[in-house]
């Protein structure tokens, strides 16, 4: 459980969240959580499925996945190391109302971040406080907007472009498009951003990408 504090950034590549910013921020922002390095990282995954096919009667099921991060790559995606926490089922997707289902869940997340549980040491032989933080969720972009409460239609779907989109509709069909929208996003030489026949007709791409919020920009 305390392998990510020795040997969760020795890789030139990231083959573990140890290793990404992400992780290293979290630390500098909560330096009496990172303090025990026996405290638990936890992702959050979840996708829907029709379990018995189209042929029969509309029928929807949401497992819900809790994953230790503490554990090196070898171990966290284990199924041993993966608690099936809740499993959403009905005649329908749970869709916006999906936050009701979860509530008994964040409920006890918010309990092991705030408070944290008596848990025994069995290297150590000793009790200690163990507390959870849960990192990140792991979905679809559907699942993305059921999770978050982040709507993932229209133009303004894009969580980091916002009202600066590119996106734009279709003149005959009334969807909208995304295409090319990424090439902002490429660095400044990549060849791609002066093509001007694989992409919008004539196009160099000179924009930046938009300036990503932090959390504190979000509030």
């Amino acid at each position: 459980m305390i392998w990510h504090l020795n040997c969760g950034c020795v890789f030139e590549k990231i083959m573990h969240p140890a290793g990404a910013e992400a992780w290293k921020h979290f630390d500098r922002t909560y330096p009496d959580f990172t303090s025990d390095p026996r405290n638990v990282r936890l992702g959050l995954c979840t996708d829907g499925f029709t379990p018995f096919g189209h042929t029969f009667a509309p029928y929807s099921c949401w497992p819900v996945f809790v994953t230790v991060y503490n554990l090196p790559p070898a171990m966290c995606m284990k199924p041993e190391s993966i608690f099936l926490s809740l499993i959403i089922q009905g005649p329908r997707s749970p869709g916006k109302n999906i936050d009701v289902m979860l509530q008994p869940l964040i409920d006890e997340l918010k309990e092991l971040w705030y408070n944290g549980v008596k848990t025994y040491d069995s290297f150590r032989h000793e009790h200690f406080i163990m507390r959870a933080a849960l990192m990140w969720t792991i979905t679809d972009f559907p699942g993305y907007g059921m999770v978050s409460g982040w709507s993932t239609h229209g133009r303004l779907s894009c969580p980091y472009c916002q009202e600066n989109s590119k996106a734009f509709h279709l003149p005959n069909g009334r969807k909208i498009s995304f295409f090319d929208c990424h090439r902002q996003f490429l660095p400044p030489d990549h060849p791609f951003r002066r093509n001007r026949s694989e992409f919008t007709k004539g196009h160099v791409e000179n924009r930046a990408p938009p300036e990503r919020l932090s959390g504190d920009d979000m509030l």
